[in-house]
């Protein structure tokens, strides 16, 4: 082998020395890279090995009204953990505690030996509760700050607020849309333990402060919202109605002033009650509307030109459109009738031609979706449903006969807050805005992080909402609205009471209702009003309406909105025109309905008795007199009578005082045609007597011989 001169030696020393230097060069930026740029990783890699955190909730935001009353908070609380490494002895420590904590000792046992290092036992203690369990001094358990979720006015607007969880979680509600805002960023407190999951006496301890919850500031009105349930829950109270709801928002911003729905429940114990109290009817569920859609149906015809408040139908108590036959509420039809008196009557004949003739499919649906149905308003709030609306072509029955229904609110289905949202778009000149719930968001420091920009959308002309408007000012001033008036507050609305369908039938449940808003001259609320399934009086213009007089009219003063002192025309023919003198039939009608065809009439009214059935008036019915004429009525108890079978038994009233008999033949589904006073002595027909409903009943009286 040769030998290696000394240059090939040096040269494979340099090589050698040039591989080490290399090495150590990687080995050296290796080092720089993890001790320098991977540092703070490794660091807390590290720490995470050693450290036991131990999380701290941050307060939620406070929840506020638009006056800043405070509708959630957050209040100081402590919570109970252990380090199962630490507790010495599981079962003597479970025992202890198990009294204190009201659980059982078993089950503390349980969480005390789990391998994990630190295991929650119970949350949310008192300070009594707390006090006790840092007496014991027991190694291995330790408390600490865990904010709770409390709500001050109890059940106002649970089912708007929501609730939160136990981890400072969102679950329903409010809270759980504005979450993200509201629960802040958790702290945690730290410290050092050795390999067994035990604290290191000497070690590091850290506190890293939480982050609270920005602010959320509502729409609301806290004293609007008072008014609004203890309106609803006397309505639903007296009436026997499974539910209700009662709605209110400012047409012109979309703002939601009150939410009340009836049966509610204390979010701060709402484990306490059925889960089906805290969904939010209004919102999430929809229902078939009845006379109240006929806003929709109404305004669309107007706006297209269709009709004119004078245009005049003839309503002979049915119609027969694509086949079917569709009745009016009132027996034997309301005759000849301007448009504005078919919307005061709320004549459904009128209303089925002029969505299946007048507007048709394609027209009417434009209408229907431009307003807002069959699709979420886009309300801040979870779980919003979007209704359903038929569309053109695509019905699974009789097309012309389905438009005919939708005329008159039957066969779709939306949401309070739908209907809500298309009245208020009258109120707004024919323009819709987005509803909403949130005002603004505040950070601590009272800055403004974010606020609610909605969107607007013209739906009808301005004129058009103009002459409607007044329309419906007359449906309360002449028509079935008459209890749903305040007094220097000039309402306009819709009376509604419509059928529920079960099993494709029609059922005898009913759902009543009233939208509207005022004053009509410059609105500054809109409002709807349902009570689901009332017993015994149904119609939305009797138990509806006076929900809402009662509510906006204290949520205008709270408003600051003065009363109007000045007189208005009373009647139809002042506000359009339309002549009609001759004193109308309102023998053994309600007295509300009385009262709407009187004011319809141009005429006067005064009534004697305490009952609510007329069974007299003066002067008689057909007598021709001028405008502004006072009618005397004598009134009697309202009965409640079902129709059935077409063919009646006259009953026998002779010997009966006039409102004895007015009684009776009320209840038998027949009508009082007076003669003379006093006891009755005869009647035609006589008693037996086999006649059609609504018969006319010939009963002579004469005053007693003293």
């Amino acid at each position: 082998m040769a030998k290696l001169t000394a240059m090939e030696v040096r040269k494979r020393i340099a090589l050698v020395f040039l591989g080490v230097m290399f090495c150590i060069a990687v080995l050296l930026v290796r080092l720089a890279y993890l001790q320098i740029i991977q540092n703070n990783w490794y660091q807390e890699k590290a720490l995470s090995q050693r450290m036991r955190p131990v999380p701290v909730d941050a307060k939620r935001g406070v929840v506020y009204d638009r006056n800043l009353q405070k509708l959630a908070i957050s209040v100081s609380a402590e919570a109970v953990y252990a380090v199962p490494a630490e507790v010495r002895d599981p079962r003597a420590t479970a025992e202890a505690l198990a009294p204190i904590l009201e659980e059982t000792a078993a089950s503390l046992e349980e969480k005390l030996v789990k391998k994990q290092s630190t295991v929650w036992l119970a949350r949310k203690l008192d300070t009594q509760t707390a006090r006790a369990v840092r007496a014991l001094n027991l190694p291995g358990i330790g408390l600490v700050e865990r904010p709770q979720r409390y709500y001050p006015h109890g059940k106002l607007a649970a089912q708007v607020l929501g609730i939160a969880g136990i981890d400072n979680q969102g679950l329903e509600g409010l809270e759980f849309f504005y979450d993200e805002y509201l629960r802040g960023t958790p702290g945690r407190v730290v410290a050092e333990t050795d390999a067994t999951g035990r604290q290191i006496p000497a070690g590091v301890r850290r506190f890293i402060p939480p982050e609270d919850g920005a602010n959320l500031i509502l729409t609301l009105d806290h004293v609007i919202q008072y008014a609004a349930e203890r309106e609803l829950a006397r309505a639903v109270e007296e009436t026997g109605s499974e539910k209700g709801v009662f709605m209110a928002m400012d047409p012109k911003t979309g703002g939601i002033l009150a939410l009340a729905i009836c049966p509610s429940y204390d979010p701060n114990d709402y484990q306490a009650y059925p889960a089906q109290h805290r969904r939010n009817i209004a919102v999430a569920d929809i229902y078939e509307p009845g006379s109240t859609f006929k806003i929709v149906t109404a305004s669309a015809a107007l706006d297209e030109g269709v009709v004119s408040p004078s245009t005049r139908f003839y309503d002979p108590g049915y119609i027969k459109i694509g086949g079917v036959t569709i009745n009016c509420w009132r027996a034997g039809g309301h005759g000849s009738q301007s448009f504005l008196e078919a919307v005061e009557n709320s004549c459904n004949p009128v209303f089925a031609e002029l969505g299946a003739q007048g507007l048709g499919g394609e027209r009417f649906y434009k209408y229907i979706r431009n307003y807002g149905f069959g699709e979420p308003t886009g309300i801040d709030f979870p779980g919003e449903a979007k209704g359903l609306v038929p569309v053109p072509g695509k019905v699974q029955w009789g097309e012309v006969a389905r438009w005919a229904n939708v005329g008159f609110g039957q066969g779709i289905g939306i949401t309070p807050l739908q209907l809500l949202s298309a009245t208020a778009t009258i109120a707004n000149n024919g323009v819709r805005v987005t509803p909403h719930f949130m005002k603004e968001i505040r950070d601590g420091n009272g800055r403004i992080i974010e606020e609610f920009v909605g969107t607007e959308t013209r739906v009808i002309k301005e004129e058009t909402a103009r002459v409607f408007s007044q329309i419906l000012r007359s449906v309360v001033v002449n028509g079935s609205g008459s209890r749903a008036e305040i007094p220097g507050y000039r309402v306009a609305g819709k009376t509604g009471t419509a059928q529920v369908p079960e099993g494709g039938r029609y059922t005898d449940r009913r759902i009543s209702s009233f939208a509207g808003f005022a004053p009509v001259d410059d609105p500054r609320i809109a409002a709807v009003v349902v009570l689901y399934h009332p017993k015994g009086q149904t119609y939305g213009g009797v138990i509806a309406a006076p929900v809402f007089s009662a509510v906006v009219e204290d949520a205008l003063q709270t408003m600051g909105v003065p009363r109007r002192r000045e007189q208005e025309p009373k009647s139809s023919a002042s506000l359009f025109q339309i002549q009609d003198v001759v004193i109308p039939n309102v023998l053994n009608y309600p007295r509300d309905e009385a009262e709407s065809i009187l004011h319809k009439s141009g005429l006067k009214y005064q009534f004697h008795g305490d009952g609510s059935i007329v069974f007299e008036q003066v002067p008689a019915p057909g007598t021709k007199v001028p405008l502004g004429t006072i009618i005397q009525l004598m009134s009697h108890d309202e009965v409640v009578y079902t129709p059935g079978d077409e063919s009646i038994t006259v009953p026998s009233v002779v010997g009966l005082s006039m409102r004895e008999v007015a009684s009776k033949l009320a209840y038998a589904g027949l009508r009082l045609q007076i003669y003379g006073s006093g006891i009755a002595t005869r009647q035609d027909p006589a008693p037996g007597a086999k006649v059609a409903a609504e018969s006319v009943i010939r009963v002579y009286f004469e005053s007693p011989v003293s």
